[in-house]
């Protein structure tokens, strides 16, 4: 098979080869995946990467619930597009973790469901944040004390709200309007949308393979299996009714019989289309897989690490799909340091200066997650900065 075209595909499949410039917030996530948030800049740099769109754009879809935050596969947030709000919730309840927590603490099913009406009941006069609730349930939420504290949960009242979120009674509103934060207020979701849902859980996970391999293939089915959190027999039964096609004899690599078809008449772009997009972008993310954007020469290079070459240590640069430079965002120089693993050329000078007005004037910083800082980077920054030397 022939790897630039394949990284080209996948390039094309993303929206990352400007096909999708202008578009809404809504119409970019439904067409190339839901994008992974962590309280990091991902978000944004997703949709900047393929529609151009600043950060005005993508509050405003939030405020006005065209896209939202929400717990979705493996039970990880990822910002949806509202046609896609049921099912990425369905496809999450399956893995909530902090229940198991709570009852290994010795916190009950009712207790939880007592305290879950008593946050409802204080939600119905208007949206609170975590403390205001505390405040308001009194009672129904308990400290967890010294063994809570240990394992990450002081009190109740998460597995109360991480409950409700699950189950789309309740939904987070980010304080200031924001993506890349994580501090929010709760409000009441009406109507629910999970209202008149009536897929089965295979049938949910069947409609999440689906749109996978849309947004992923051709993809494996140990990568749908990562993404979605479910077992190999599980993926499988999930996958079935999709009636995938090998790429190619004997390949692992699945995709719709249309995608097929138009893969096999596909022509790789002539002229390169630099973008810069987040370490969690999902050209990356949803295969888990970094290794196949990389140039087989480029797979040994010293700033790159993982199992596999499975997760990026910094943000990464793309042409026509694969993996040319890394870089990350000095916020003291107010600049972006990077490292090409081609020559330098106008396109990828102009890329990059594109995405630094982006985030300078728009964003104020590019985290890859939420305890990323300006100080836990500058060793990834000084280590781009001394390669580029050299």
């Amino acid at each position: 098979m022939d790897e630039t075209k394949l990284r080209a595909w996948w390039s094309c499949r993303q929206g990352l080869d400007g096909r999708l410039e202008g578009g809404s917030a809504a119409e970019v996530l439904a067409k190339t995946g839901w994008a992974r948030s962590v309280g990091s800049a991902g978000p944004y740099l997703t949709l900047f990467a393929r529609a151009g769109l600043g950060r005005p754009a993508a509050d405003a879809a939030v405020a006005r619930l065209q896209i939202h935050e929400l717990p979705g596969a493996r039970g990880c947030t990822y910002v949806v597009p509202s046609p896609d709000y049921a099912l990425a919730l369905k496809v999450g309840q399956d893995f909530f973790a902090v229940m198991k927590t709570a009852l290994k603490l010795g916190v009950g099913a009712a207790e939880i469901d007592r305290l879950c009406g008593a946050v409802v009941d204080v939600l119905a006069h208007g949206p609170l944040d975590p403390e205001e609730i505390r405040r308001a349930v009194g009672g129904a939420a308990r400290n967890l004390g010294e063994p809570g504290k240990m394992k990450g949960l002081v009190t109740t009242l998460p597995v109360a709200l991480g409950r409700l979120q699950s189950m789309g009674e309740i939904r987070r509103i980010p304080l200031n309007g924001r993506l890349d934060q994580q501090r929010y207020r709760y409000a009441l979701w009406r109507p629910n949308p999970l209202d008149g849902c009536r897929l089965s859980g295979i049938q949910a996970y069947t409609e999440l393979a689906r749109r996978f391999f849309d947004w992923a293939g051709p993809a494996t089915v140990a990568e749908f299996q990562w993404f979605s959190g479910l077992g190999v027999k599980a993926a499988r039964m999930a996958i079935e009714p999709l009636q995938l096609v090998p790429l190619a004899a004997g390949s692992d690599r699945l995709m719709s019989p249309e995608d097929f078809a138009q893969f096999q008449s596909y022509g790789i772009p002539g002229e390169p289309h630099v973008v810069l997009v987040s370490s969690l972008d999902g050209i990356s993310h949803l295969r888990r897989d970094v290794e196949s954007l990389l140039a087989p020469e480029d797979r040994r290079h010293s700033l790159l690490f993982g199992k596999g070459l499975m997760d990026l240590n910094s943000h990464a640069i793309l042409d026509r799909g694969r993996l040319v430079g890394l870089w990350e965002y000095d916020t003291a120089a107010g600049e972006i340091v990077w490292l090409p693993f081609v020559p330098k050329s106008r396109a990828l000078q102009a890329a990059v200066d594109r995405t630094e007005a982006f985030i300078r004037e728009e964003l104020g910083d590019a985290r890859s997650f939420s305890l990323d800082s300006p100080k836990s980077r500058q060793p990834r920054i000084d280590a781009l900065r001394k390669a580029a030397r050299h």
